[in-house]
């Protein structure tokens, strides 16, 4: 049984062609800098590595919106099963080039209904990457991931919170984008999690820093 078509965003092309102009600047960004880097980012490295030890040994796990795929490389170094996607071809250049021992393919969030299975995956990621999807195509990819987790498989994910929609005209170095990012209050995440399917295991907030406003960290479990 297939889950239903997940609704395509009407700028998905323009977003995407934003991602691959900055991909260049943040993927250099990610290796002279640590940006993006969970080792050195104590409480979200414990959270990846929860996430490690609950899927392991329930076979693949699909990072989805990989970036250059530093979480995706982790993660295999853990002995992890995983592939990465991402909606910006340029990143997976950066995210094979670097990490050329993983798995990596040209993919959007939305298109993935298309190519995963019901329970057909031990776990799934939207690390940092959700926040680019719009209030009412967000459920819809919620759902897709909880109908590919295996019974038992978890779903975590990493994103900002906040209550004002924020249009970037312009990111990493100067370079011009257009992109929007929606925010979460975390109870009203963890409320389309639940709506989706999946039932909630853990949560950590974050606080404001130096280069990012407050964040949310929830894990969740299909049950079963």
């Amino acid at each position: 049984m297939r889950a239903h078509p997940v609704d395509r965003p009407a700028d998905l092309d323009v977003v995407r062609e934003s991602y691959d102009r900055v991909a260049d600047n943040y993927a250099r960004m990610v290796m002279t800098t640590g940006v993006g880097d969970i080792v050195k980012h104590p409480w979200l490295k414990a959270s990846i590595d929860a996430f490690a030890d609950t899927v392991d040994g329930l076979g693949p796990v699909l990072d989805a919106g990989c970036g250059p795929g530093t979480v995706t490389a982790y993660l295999a170094g853990r002995g992890l099963e995983v592939s990465g996607v991402d909606l910006s071809a340029r990143m997976i250049d950066h995210a094979r080039r670097l990490h050329p021992h993983c798995r990596f393919r040209v993919a959007s969030a939305t298109d993935l209904d298309l190519d995963l299975g019901e329970a057909s995956v031990g776990g799934v990621l939207g690390w940092w990457s959700l926040f680019g999807l719009p209030r009412d195509v967000l459920p819809q990819v919620l759902a897709v991931f909880a109908r590919a987790l295996k019974p038992g498989g978890h779903f975590i994910t990493a994103t900002h919170v906040g209550d004002e929609d924020a249009v970037r005209t312009e990111a990493y170095g100067g370079v011009p984008v257009r992109w929007t990012s929606y925010p979460w209050r975390p109870e009203q995440l963890i409320a389309l999690i639940e709506q989706a399917g999946l039932r909630t295991v853990a949560e950590l907030r974050l606080p404001a820093e130096e280069y990012s406003g407050p964040g949310v960290v929830v894990m969740a479990r299909r049950p079963g």
